[in-house]
This record gives structure tokens, C-alpha cells and sequence, in this order.
């Protein structure tokens, strides 16, 4: 770098950039006083070279740049930025900053061994040839989200692939995502975090946790270099758009769990690693103490309607739709992007609005985590909601009470399987506005929910007392892993109830990954910091999770089948018929403990199906349910009960055991029963 030449170059884009003649360097600093661009080769210590910007030439408004020509292909920079040291600032010029917009950054190559030393920008030019990569554009009533974290499912030695724990290794379990029959993959943050981060130790083992889920972003465009197997080669950018090119060749989506409500930075003794040091009060919510507000949990706030961050952001988004061809985003906290710089509750926040109305965003999907961490709680309610979906925690919560606590009526459940209408409808929005999800990596899995009743997370360092004590969980009689056979029945009866109620509710269904398999965390509901065997997915199956896996399989195919689970609109009365026990004569009171739908398969707004006949009974004992006439004249195929042990539980034919009309059928304790009209 002894022959490089600079001259004034361009306020935008922010980032680094290759203009033709150069490499083009922007970035925003309101308050600085000073900027300077610090360059580095890329393996050698020591700064290779120092440009000084001169605010008379190098700033236009509150934006810093320089074109700087002469410099390698790949070569590492940071930012040093000046300002005032008056409260509210945090100017630190002897610390080298990252570029928010770094589409990759060095120093943590290898997983658990982050450099602070060797943490800066990274810039490459490199080409990717997509070929004829199309995004599948599944429609949201047609998907089938299925939640993992990267690193995690492929970790294990179990899971006999050549690269485990990385994008590689995750594009090895593709036969497993498509024999499952998911449409969509939705990633717990594959952006650039310090997972060494995590300030407890595990009491059990003496040894450090790591920040093993990454909701501590300091790259929001920075693909995480130790999620690859190519990462020590700085090859993350074309391995994680191979996993995403592999994916679309199966029609299958990827979707990013993304995190702009707060950054890694954390609170007032946090680090400084890029915002803070580039204009604290700029990109953070910062009180008249000069304090961060907190409506994350986790320290410090971004300041997301501020109009500079909100550009930042939806540069950041269009990068990932461009450059990266991800499919959509779930918004972490989102209910944070609704607040304006003092905190308070916009009705209308521009930038929830500015991604909801973007051009370059409107065939990707949009889901929001409708609540934060200072009690904003809008499931329902999201700004602009027509173009967002929503995380819908009534709904798991109403599922899980209904099967393992009680406490709900069978109109609750109904109003939940049908969509949430009421959250939803006057809103003029659709069933698949609702993810519908009964586990997710927040919380217990599938197996857990019915193993354990309360939380186990001593490992987690903090004294058990992180992680909800609000799990509306079951352990069967027991407190985890049994022996005992009528207690495993009992559990597999109930984890059979709680997927089918799932899988046969309208709305977008979210399953977390490896609870197909009854994967379990040991009664750990809060696994953030858990970088071994309880987070990683064991793919050693016993007997009853092989059975479950197919269990699961079969019904994500049924409900794929049959077009009246996956209804665009809202149920209408001509739609549906409710019964109880006897055709037509539905119990929605408060201590009814069952219910049954009939789905007119010619009512579906979309091709003609059959008709379905759901019941549903929370009973302790077995119920005889009356079947009621199908339409044209059509007799019952049983396809699901759930009281039946498996194999037997499952007709996939739907047609080995036929009922008449007016036939009564015998439901064991706590079941579903599924009926498909079939030819007389």
C-alpha cells in the first residue's frame, strides 16, 4: 500500500465500494470533528496506511468519504473517529472502528476464538455467479416454517456430515429438510457476533459459556465468518449464498432472523466497537443523563426512527434481498422499531413503514416478534400489518394450556385454530398473518414441554433464575427422562397432540427444529449460552422418535393436501359446521373439554378439497363422537387419531377405515380425531 492515491469521493453508498477506479469509503459521523480511514493488509499487524479526511473536502453534510486508488482485492480497514467529549458522547479515537456497513469482518474466523486485535472491516471483490438462482415464492398460506440455528443442528458428531456446524453442513441435511416437507428456513442470526461475549460460567463445568444464538450483532451485513467451513479463507459470503442457491434449487426459502433493535455494544460499560464510537447519540436512544434506555434487555436501544439509522437499515435489507437472496426476515423485538428517540409508542414509525412500503422488499416476507422487552406487547396490532406477519404467542399459549395446563375454553382453541380472527380479520388481514408456533428457540422444545414442569437452566450460570417461569408445560408425572412406559405413552400421546393441532390450524405454521425427532434441551428453556449437547441436535433416534419423525412428516403432507387448512381468507359461516358429541350441537362453554369442525372442502377459495371432520377433545376419558353427513353424499376416512399408538395412529391413505354418516367412533382420552370425505 506505499503507492495508494485519495481524492474526494462520494457520500453514498455507505460502505466500501468498487466505483472502477477505486474503492469508494463512506460513512456518517454528525458529531465528529475528525475522521480518519485506517487500512491494513490482510494478514500482516499493523496499520499499512493512514488517510486523513479534510472535512473542507472529504464530508457533505454529516457524511465522511474518500476514493482511495492503488489497493489490493482484499485488504482489511477501520474507521478512527474524533469528536466532543460533552455528555451523551463517546468518542474514542484510539480505538479502530468497524464500518456498519462491512459486508464481512475479520477476527473471529474460527468459532469461540474471537481476536479483538484482528477484528476490523473487510473488503473483497469477488464475483458470485448465481446462474439462474429464483427465489421458489411460496405463498404465505402455503409455508411451512421451520426455525434452526446453524451451528447447532449440524454440530453433533451424530450428525455424519463433512462440515458440521457450518452453512455447509446445514446444506448436507437437505435430503431431511425436503423429505420433511418444509417450505422455508428460518435462521437464528447468521450475522457477525462475538459469541465469546457471554459473561457467565457453567457452575457444572467450571468452564465460560459462549453466545451461542447471536442476538448480539455487530455486523448487520457481515455474514459470520465462523458459521462457514470456509471462514478461516474469508470465503463466508459465497458459502452462506451456496446454502441459500442450494436451498431455492429445492424450493425451499431462507429466511434471516435479524437484529436491529439493539447491537453487541450493550450499555454504559459495554464495548466500543463501531456505533458508539462513530455518534452515540445518533444511533442509540440516550436519555438527558447522557444513560441508554433499554427496551431490549440487553443495554442499549437503537435509535431505529432516527432517519439515518432508519436508511442504514433498509440498505441492510436490500442488501440481503440483492447480493444474498434471502427470502424474507423475522424481526426480532420488533416492536422496538416503533418507537421514536425518547421511547415512546409511534402510531405510525416511519421505518416500519419504510420496509413495509419498499419496493426492492415487497415479495419478501415480513414477520414481526410483535413485543420488546419493556412490556410493548402488539400481537394483532403491528404497524402497517397488512404486509406483515407476526409471531402469534396467544396462540401458542392457548395450544399449550388447552393439552398440558388447562385453564382455557374450547372456544379459545377454536378461535386459535381458525386463524385468530380476532386479532386479525378487522384489521383486514389473513390468516397467514399469524405464525402460528407452539415452540421456538426461545423456551422449551416439543419434548420438553411435555417432560418437564419447570425450567432447568443452572447451567446457564445465573442461578436458574433466567428464562420464563411461565411454560405452561406438563411433565406427565415425572420430572424428565423416565423409563416408565404408560408415562412415555402419556408424553407421546400429548407431543402427537400438540404438532396435529399445529399442522391443522390455519394460519402459517413456524416448527422449531429437531422437535420433529423430540429432540430435547434437558428442561433448559433458556439455551442461549448452551454451545454443546443441549443445543446441538442429537441425530442418534431412539424407536419412538423415528415414529415421531414420520408421524410428523405424514402430517405436514396431509396439510398440504388439503387445501381447506390453507384457506387465504377468514372462515366463513358457509365454511364451516361445529359439533359437539352429536352433529351440530357444539359446547362452547366453560366446561366443555371438546369440540369438532367440519371444513367444506368446496368452500376453500382456492381448488375444491374434501371435507374434514377435526375433533378435539381435552378429556381424561373416551368420548363417542356421532359422525355428521359430508357433502355429496360422501362417506368418512379416518387419517388421525391420536389416542392410537404409533404405527397405527396415521392412515395415510385415508381410506383403510371407513365410518357411514351418522356412525358413532370412539375416541380415547385426550386425542384428535381426523375424518376425509371419501366416495360412498
Amino acid at each position: 500500500m506505499n503507492n495508494l492515491t485519495w481524492g474526494r469521493g462520494r457520500a453514498i453508498p455507505l460502505g466500501s465500494s468498487w466505483t472502477g477506479e477505486g474503492i469508494n469509503f463512506a460513512v456518517i459521523s454528525k458529531h465528529a470533528t475528525s475522521v480518519n480511514l485506517l487500512l491494513y493488509h490482510l494478514e500482516s499487524s499493523g496499520t499499512s496506511a493512514k488517510i486523513e479526511l479534510d472535512p473542507a473536502l472529504n464530508r457533505t453534510g454529516d457524511h465522511w468519504h474518500v476514493l482511495v486508488k492503488g489497493l489490493p482485492p482484499v485488504f482489511r480497514y477501520a474507521w478512527q473517529v474524533d469528536g466532543p467529549t460533552r455528555l451523551g458522547h463517546s468518542f474514542s479515537p484510539e480505538i479502530p472502528l468497524l464500518d456498519p456497513s462491512a459486508t464481512a469482518i475479520t477476527g473471529g474466523e474460527t468459532w469461540g476464538e474471537m481476536d479483538p486485535e484482528g477484528r476490523f472491516s473487510l473488503f473483497q471483490r469477488r464475483n458470485y455467479h448465481w446462474q439462474e438462482d429464483r427465489h421458489p415464492a411460496i405463498p404465505p398460506e402455503d409455508t411451512i416454517l421451520y426455525e434452526l440455528h446453524v451451528r447447532g443442528y449440524t454440530r453433533h458428531s451424530s450428525s455424519e456430515v463433512a462440515y458440521p456446524g457450518t452453512f455447509l453442513g446445514l446444506l448436507e441435511k437437505i435430503s431431511h429438510l425436503k423429505s420433511l416437507g418444509i417450505t422455508a428456513l428460518e435462521l437464528l442470526p447468521i450475522h457477525e457476533f462475538d459469541e465469546t461475549d457471554c459473561p457467565f460460567i457453567n457452575p457444572q463445568t467450571g468452564k465460560k459459556n459462549l453466545n451461542l444464538w447471536g442476538y448480539n450483532t455487530i455486523g448487520f451485513a457481515a455474514v459470520k465468518a465462523s458459521l462457514a467451513a470456509s471462514g478461516p479463507d474469508h470465503g463466508q459470503m459465497h458459502e452462506f449464498r451456496d446454502l441459500v442457491a442450494g436451498m431455492h434449487r429445492e424450493g425451499i426459502e431462507v429466511i434471516l432472523d435479524v437484529v436491529f433493535n439493539h447491537t453487541g455494544e450493550g450499555g454504559i460499560n459495554g464495548r466500543t466497537l463501531s456505533f458508539r464510537g462513530l455518534d452515540d447519540p445518533l444511533f442509540y436512544m440516550i436519555d438527558s443523563q447522557g444513560r441508554y434506555l433499554n427496551f431490549s434487555g440487553c443495554g442499549n436501544t437503537v435509535n431505529c426512527n432516527q432517519p439515518v439509522v432508519r436508511e442504514l437499515i433498509i440498505d441492510c435489507l436490500r442488501f440481503w434481498i440483492l447480493d444474498m437472496h434471502v427470502d424474507g426476515f423475522r424481526f426480532d423485538l420488533a416492536s422496538v422499531l416503533g418507537r421514536d428517540r425518547h421511547g415512546r409508542v409511534m402510531a405510525d414509525p416511519p421505518v416500519v413503514e419504510m420496509i413495509a412500503e419498499d419496493g426492492v422488499l415487497a415479495s419478501s416476507k415480513l414477520i414481526a416478534e410483535p413485543w420488546d422487552a419493556d412490556g410493548l406487547y402488539q400481537v394483532g396490532n403491528f404497524p402497517f400489518g397488512r404486509r406483515w406477519s407476526e409471531w402469534n404467542g396467544q396462540y401458542r399459549d392457548t395450544v399449550r394450556r388447552f393439552w398440558l395446563t388447562g385453564g382455557v375454553s374450547v372456544g379459545e382453541l377454536a378461535t386459535r385454530i381458525c386463524g385468530s380472527a380476532d386479532l386479525y380479520e378487522l384489521a383486514g388481514r389473513t390468516p397467514s398473518h399469524s405464525v402460528n408456533f407452539i415452540t421456538s428457540h426461545d423456551g422449551f422444545t416439543l419434548w420438553d414441554l411435555v417432560s418437564y414442569s419447570k425450567k432447568h437452566n443452572l447451567a446457564n450460570g445465573e442461578g436458574n433464575r433466567d428464562g420464563t417461569d411461565q411454560n405452561y408445560s406438563n411433565n406427565c408425572g415425572v420430572e424428565g427422562p423416565t423409563q416408565d412406559p404408560e408415562i412415555m405413552r402419556l408424553r407421546l400421546k400429548r407431543a402427537r397432540n400438540l404438532m396435529a393441532t399445529l399442522l391443522l390450524s390455519q394460519g402459517m405454521p413456524m416448527i422449531l427444529g429437531g422437535d420433529e425427532i423430540l429432540r430435547t434441551q434437558k428442561g433448559n428453556n433458556n439455551a442461549w449460552c448452551q454451545d454443546n449437547e443441549i443445543s446441538w441436535v442429537d441425530w442418534r433416534l431412539q424407536p419412538f422418535q423415528t415414529q415421531f419423525l414420520r408421524f410428523t412428516k405424514e402430517m405436514i403432507a396431509f396439510r398440504k393436501r388439503h387445501s381447506a387448512l390453507n384457506r387465504r381468507e377468514f372462515l366463513n359461516p358457509e365454511d364451516v359446521a361445529w359439533h359437539g358429541q352429536l352433529p351440530l350441537l357444539p359446547d362452547f362453554s366453560q366446561f366443555s373439554g371438546h369440540i369438532a369442525l367440519q371444513l367444506f372442502g368446496s368452500h376453500t377459495g382456492r381448488e375444491p378439497d374434501q371435507d374434514l371432520y377435526i375433533a378435539f377433545s381435552m378429556e381424561k376419558k373416551e368420548t363417542w363422537w356421532e359422525l355428521p353427513h359430508p357433502s355429496k353424499g360422501k362417506s368418512w376416512g379416518r387419517f388421525l387419531d391420536t389416542t392410537l399408538e404409533a404405527p397405527n395412529e396415521l392412515e395415510p391413505s385415508e381410506s383403510r377405515e371407513i365410518c357411514l354418516p351418522g356412525q358413532t367412533y370412539r375416541l380415547g382420552p385426550e386425542g384428535i380425531l381426523v375424518m376425509v370425505a371419501k366416495p360412498a
